[in-house]
Order: structure tokens, then sequence, then C-alpha cells
């Protein structure tokens, strides 16, 4: 009959909306705390609390909605048939790439503590839509590439830094802002990009080439301007690759298509094809690799940035969600059971977190201890964190019952998401084996990193174990590639474990490591030890949103 009820809607969780992801983050507001110079503190939390309090914004989660269900299109020619070569976005893309670049998401090399700040930004910048999150990162790490050619970045430099977001196609002169992707892989080689077989002839005007090929994997097609590797004649070769050149015409920049991807569905991700294509030299003729590796190196930390900004997400909604339904007669974040499944969580995040941001702050420092540190640090962390992500975005899902299956809970997206960073700039195993290298060639590295572990020295006895386990380990590197994957993950959690032991709260450092480290721990999440303050681990995950 019209108009009967048949039931009252009770028992669920509000929205978790209209809150400041940023100081509701307690790991990582600890983390900007303890890496910021105390003179620019009160101005850095300031700033991230502005994009945290946006991230959270019904607003803003509504873009980020629109933009996954409405994914880009490829548009190769025009009505005339005229090549055109572009990407239509949804309006919500555009807003959101506008707010990231707006906030700084590219100006990590420019400002005072500025990889920090802009870790924190990416990371919770992240939880709001992370597909708009490839282009900002490309561009932030094209930065250091650029500067092999002063020259080059002083025309580029200032655009890719800017917080204006200018969408048009037009020469560098008549920019206000830029943003950069990358193409490196190719059909034959992928990750081998020694293989690749795109060439570059050199033209009579010194340092510029056409390139004749192709590029598997290009990220951000719809940028301003591109970093790819080619073959000089002597040897592979980075370049620089603008969509329009400075007279206004159009470079060759062939979009063949997009990818269909199992995930960032905002976000689009193409194949080129360079057929006479302009470009200009960057760096020495042979040292393509050497050259761009510092682009590479970067946005390696915003994969890790990345993966733990989604880990925090989705710690955040499971316990929300806990927290407010009951169930058997409770709260389910009550119940034993599941506030141990909480409780692993957020260990799993807050050590991503932690460790994510110590990263950055090497980076700030730039002392040559902190470079060596990344060069094996900053492939480890790659490996694990970023492994990491899909079980806990997984798991989070599973605590909201079939209600995290559903696309309106907005878990799916997360879990689709979750195992990007991971093959994203090397997959695992290109991870473990660059870890390798650094352990055969480069000494430094593992001093500092012995170094950093060695300040917990002493604090918990299941990482002292830990640590004389990995020297162990570390005293036979023959064979070692067959291995290579066990070496690296107890690197990583021996480096997250010293971290935690220092500067979390000892109820999170004492759960990491009885579990991660000492052994007493399962084969999924929720698998805590008992004697342990989980209480106290899972409330300090917990968002509360204002009243």
């Amino acid at each position: 009959m019209a108009g009967t009820t048949t039931h009252s809607v009770t028992n669920q969780p509000p929205p978790l909306v209209g809150y400041d992801l940023f100081a509701a983050d307690r790991a990582l507001v600890e983390a900007v705390a303890r890496h910021t110079a105390p003179e620019l503190l009160d101005e850095v939390r300031a700033e991230l609390s502005s994009i945290g309090v946006s991230a959270g914004s019904a607003q803003v989660q509504e873009w980020g909605m629109q933009a996954n269900e409405h994914p880009p299109r490829l548009r190769t020619h025009d009505r005339y048939g005229h090549r055109v070569d572009e990407v239509e976005f949804h309006p919500a893309w555009h807003r959101l790439l506008g707010k990231g670049v707006g906030a700084g998401l590219t100006t990590g090399w420019v400002r005072p503590s500025g990889h920090v700040r802009r870790a924190a930004a990416f990371l919770v910048w992240t939880q709001a839509e992370a597909g708009n999150c490839c282009p900002l990162s490309m561009t932030n790490a094209a930065v250091p590439a650029l500067r092999a050619d002063p020259e080059l970045a002083a025309v580029w430099e200032p655009l890719l830094t800017s917080v204006i977001y200018d969408r048009e196609l037009r020469p560098a002169a008549q920019k206000a802002g830029a943003l950069f992707g990358m193409g490196m892989t190719e059909k034959q080689g992928g990750s081998d990009v020694r293989a690749n077989t795109t060439g570059a002839v050199p033209l009579a005007e010194s340092g510029t080439y056409t390139l004749t090929g192709h590029k598997w994997f290009c990220s951000a097609p719809m940028s301003d301007c591109f970093l790819v590797l080619g073959q000089a004649p002597d040897g592979l070769t980075c370049f620089l690759v603008p969509r329009v050149l400075a007279d206004g015409t159009r470079n060759v920049f062939l979009l063949q298509r997009l990818k269909d991807k199992l995930g960032n569905r905002s976000n689009a991700s193409g194949e080129v094809e360079f057929d006479g294509t302009w470009a200009r030299r960057v760096g020495e003729e042979g040292r393509g690799v050497r050259t761009i590796i510092e682009m590479v190196a970067a946005t390696r930390l915003d994969c890790v940035l990345g993966s733990a900004g989604l880990m925090r997400q989705a710690v955040a909604q499971a316990v929300h969600h806990c927290t407010h339904r009951e169930a058997f007669g409770g709260k389910l974040s009550d119940k034993p059971l599941m506030r141990n499944v909480l409780a692993d969580l957020a260990i799993e995040s807050e050590a991503a977190t932690t460790l994510a941001l110590r990263l950055a702050a090497a980076y700030d420092d730039g002392s040559e201890s902190e470079r060596a540190l990344l060069r094996l640090a900053l492939p480890a962390a790659k490996y694990w964190v970023t492994k990491r992500c899909a079980p806990v975005t997984v798991e989070a899902a599973e605590c909201l019952g079939g209600n995290g299956y559903v696309e309106e809970s907005g878990l799916p997206r997360l879990v689709r998401e979750s195992p990007l960073n991971s093959v994203w700039e090397g997959a695992g195993n290109v991870q473990a084996l660059d870890v390798l290298r650094a352990l055969q060639r480069e000494p430094a590295a593992l001093d500092a990193y012995l170094q950093e572990i060695g300040r917990a020295h002493g604090a918990d006895h299941r990482l002292d174990r830990a640590v004389k386990d990995l020297f162990s380990e570390l005293a036979d590197l023959e064979g070692m590639e067959a291995r290579a994957r066990r070496l690296v993950e107890r690197l990583a959690t021996v480096l997250q474990g010293s971290l935690l032991v220092r500067f979390a709260p000892p109820e999170v450092a004492d759960a990491f490591c009885a579990s991660r480290l000492g052994n007493d721990w399962g084969s999924s999440f929720g698998t805590l030890p008992k004697g342990l303050d989980l209480d106290a681990v899972v409330d300090r995950a917990r968002v509360r949103i204002p009243a």
C-alpha cells in the first residue's frame, strides 16, 4: 500500500565526511612536527589543515566519485579529420587537479621543509582521490631531472612549481603553470629500459633531435611536457618532449589509446608514438638513466606516500564503521576479535606513515649521509609499503561486511587502487634488485641505514634480535638474488620498528615489535598476540567528526 513504512533505518554509522583529514591523523601530525623546522611549524600545520579540510569535505568527496565514474576519453581527431591527440576529462577531474596544484603538491623542491610538507599533503590528498596524484607526482619529480640542464630548468621549473593550474595546451612562454608526464617503457623491454628502440636523430640546432618510436606506458598523457628515453648516437639519452612547440604548433605526439586499468580510473595512462617528434636533450648523451633516475626516485617516494594514504583512509573507514555499528550486543569495535583486527590494521598504517615521512625528511636534509640512506631505504620502502597496501584495504573492506563490497561505501575504489603503487615505477623485483645493487656497490648506503636503526638500539629486545638476524642475512650476499625479497622485507620492517620504538606511543611500538619483529603473529590481520594495549591503538586511529 502506498506510503507504508516497512522498517526504520537504524544502527548505521554516520558518513565519514566533514572533517580535517590531516588533523585527524595523529601519526601524520606527529611526524610533521618531528620533521619540520620549529619556526615553520605553525605555517605548515595551517597549510596542511587547509588541504585536510578540503579533502574531507562532502564536495571534494563527490568530485572524487564523479571523476572515477566518468573516466577520461581519448579524442584523436577533430570533426574535420585533423589529429588533435587530446584527452577529455570530467569537470570534477580539473577541479581536483586544480586544488592539488594550488595546495603546493608540485613545490617540494623549492620551499623550506618542502618535501615534508608536500609529503604530508600528498598523503592526505591521495585519500580524496588518488588518480589526480599521478600528474602531481610526475610534475614535482621532474624538477631534479631538469636541473641537469640549467637552461631548461630556468624555463620550466617556475612553471612546474607554480600553484596555478593552467589546463590549456600552449607554448611554455604563454603558460602560468605546467604539468609534466613521463615515458620510459616500451613493448619489448618493460622495466629493461636499455632495450628501448625509440631512435633520436640530432638536428642542426645543438641539443635538439627528432624522435621516432613508441612508449607502451606514457604517464599523464594530457600534460604539457614529457621526459622520455631514446637511443641517441652515443646511447640511451633523456629528452624533453613538449606538446606544443615555441611557434604554437602541436608537436607530433600520437596517442594510440588509453589503458583500461583495474583502478586509477580517473587518471589517463596512454600509449604514444613519435614520428619525427621534436625533442630537446636533457643531460649528456648516453646518460639517460642517470639523468632521469632522480625523477624515478622521487616518484617512488610518492608511491610510498600514496600507499600510506590509501591505508590510512581504509583504516579510518573501518574503525569509524565499527565504532558506530552494533552487533551481538555491543559495539563492533568493543568485540575482542574485531578490536584485534582494527589494531593490527592501524599498526600497519602508522608504520607506513612514519617511514614515508622519514624518507621525505631525508630529502629535505640533503646531506651526504641522508642521500645514502635514501639509496637503500627508498627502494626497500617502495617494495614493502606498497605491497602491504592491498591486504590492508581488503581487510578494511571486510570490516564493513557486505557493505564494504558495495561501491557506495568507497572501499571498492580503495581496493582497486591498492595494487597500483606496487607496480608503478618498478615492481617488486625491480625494487629488490635495486636494494641488492646498493648493498653491493655503495657501502655508504648500508652504513647510513645501520646508523639510522642503531639509534633505537636497546629500546626493545625484539627489535634488537631482529637487527641481529638482519646482520646474519647481510653477512652472505652470495646467491642473494633468489632471497632478495626476504632480505628487503626485513630491511623495511626493521627500519619501521626502529622508528616506531623511538617516536610512536609505547602501545603502538610494542604491538609492532611483538608481531612484525617478534614472530608472534599469524598470516592474516587480527592475529596480534595477547598482552597488548589494543584499545589505545584503535582509539589512536579513530576519526572524531566535529559535532
